[in-house]
């Protein structure tokens, strides 16, 4: 699949990613102004941005633009080149490859625009449509009222209540706002969903009536606990307005922390948090050049003496390989 074809698919599929792009090149250095890759949250490099002992830093640096949404340069220079260019903006790596040379790289995240699913079509649903327009959501509405006048900023209307017309990503946050009129039959399909945030606007009383009857109907009580209720963060909000406002607060909160979904109690809430949250990718020391290596990823690697050493390229694996005690030796000495 080429770049474009790629990056439609991602957009398409609402997932985030990362565009690399080569700046700027002393040599000798493998790649040339203007070439490009794609990084994908999970890690995936497509493309060519330089060899093996460039890729394993512009994947890192690339998570972590994914992670803070900031875009950066990433300069990868010979050590003795370090400090040597101006500073402000940009992330330096040396690189003790035995190619040389020096690449700048732009790393620039692509997020996607969140999605904010609103079910229901009165007064609080129209105001969660309003003001997630303005703060640039994309807005579906399903509704069997749900009409153009009512809600004139929706990007999408669903009148027919199927909710399954709707593609739920991660990056999908829905609102069941139907006051009792669907709650349950929207619940059993968005519940299970990929969504990071599915909440109700509900008394605590109707509340456990909704839990109950989902139990009834099969669904596990480890989906039921995705279940935030009553939606919104608890500042006494009362008017629709207020209502809707503390809802997107709650959304802001969630997506500014990184955090995948919220569960019911806090408790779980955390329980859920350490099982979905992503940990750093495990990584070695190339005993060779010094680079850090992806273990998980690693296609260069030996053992010696019962331990595995990883390295960034076949070059590095072959030196050590020939002498392992030389650079083992070094490493202490280091220390």
């Amino acid at each position: 699949m080429d770049l474009f074809s790629l990056e439609k698919s991602l957009r398409d599929e609402g997932q985030p990613y990362v565009v690399a792009t080569v700046v700027r090149v002393e040599k000798p250095a493998s790649a040339r102004p203007g070439a490009r890759a794609i990084i994908t949250r999970d890690g995936n490099l497509t493309g060519w941005i330089g060899g093996s002992c460039t890729e394993p830093h512009v994947i890192q640096e690339a998570k972590r633009a994914l992670q803070d949404g900031s875009a950066r340069l990433l300069r990868i220079c010979p050590p003795e080149k370090l400090g040597l260019a101006p500073q402000e903006g940009v992330v330096e790596v040396p690189i003790t490859c035995a190619s040389g040379g020096t690449l700048e790289i732009y790393i620039e995240p692509r997020l996607a625009a969140p999605r904010l699913l609103v079910v229901g079509h009165q007064a609080v649903a129209q105001a969660l449509s309003r003001l997630g327009k303005e703060l640039d959501y994309l807005v579906t509405v399903i509704g069997e009222d749900a009409s153009r006048e009512r809600f004139p900023d929706a990007d999408l209307l669903i009148q027919d209540l199927d909710f399954s017309r709707v593609d739920i990503t991660p990056n999908t946050f829905i609102v069941i706002a139907s006051h009792g009129n669907y709650d349950e039959q929207a619940l059993e399909i968005f519940l299970p969903s990929k969504a990071a945030y599915v909440a109700l606007v509900t008394s605590k009383k109707r509340a456990d009536a909704v839990r109950t009857y989902l139990r009834q109907s099969g669904i596990a009580e480890n989906v039921i606990t995705r279940l935030k209720y009553p939606a919104g963060l608890d500042f006494g909000a009362e008017t629709p307005a207020e209502i809707a406002l503390s809802i997107l607060a709650e959304i802001i909160q969630l997506r500014r922390r990184g955090l995948p979904g919220m569960a019911l109690e806090p408790e779980l809430a955390e329980a859920q948090i350490a099982h979905e949250v992503e940990p750093e990718p495990e990584t070695a020391v190339d005993p060779v050049c010094g680079m850090t290596v992806d273990i998980p990823t690693a296609r260069y690697k030996t053992v010696y003496e019962g331990q595995t050493y990883y390295f960034c390229a076949a070059q590095c694996q072959h030196r050590f390989e020939k002498n392992p005690a030389e650079y083992l030796e070094q490493k202490i000495n280091e220390r």
